[in-house]
């Protein structure tokens, strides 16, 4: 995750979803399952990393699979101790794409962001 900070006691952080046609959505939440499944080789312990039902998580790799003209993750079946899932090139391409996307939009906005920040209640001495 990207963050612009005030100071280290106010992070602020920017969250975004690209809307790349209608209907098809690349957002931090999707973008975390792919970061998942690169790092554990697994769709169901990327899912459970972010607290996501076994489910959930095959339901949005089948909608991300679906969207690109290519599958950006490929699944091998093979029960307990045996399967896996891994991204394919372009999984690793979308997934770095948007990860530079927000990054650059942090760092774009990080003068406004500290203004905000520099607005908020203190909320540590209870004011």
């Amino acid at each position: 995750m990207f963050v612009a900070m005030a100071e280290p006691s106010l992070p602020a952080t920017l969250r975004i979803r690209l809307i790349l046609a209608p209907g098809v959505m690349l957002g931090p939440g999707k973008a975390d399952l792919l970061e998942g499944i690169r790092d554990t080789g697994s769709i169901a312990a990327a899912g459970r990393r972010m607290g996501m039902s076994y489910k959930r998580a095959w339901t949005l790799v089948g909608w991300l699979n679906a969207a690109f003209r290519e599958p950006l993750v490929q699944a091998t079946r093979g029960g307990r101790g045996h399967g896996g899932a891994q991204l394919t090139t372009l999984g690793a391409e979308v997934l770095d794409a948007y990860r530079a996307i927000v990054e650059r939009a942090a760092a774009a906005t990080s003068t406004e962001t500290e203004t905000l920040c520099a607005h908020l209640l203190d909320r540590r001495d209870g004011k």
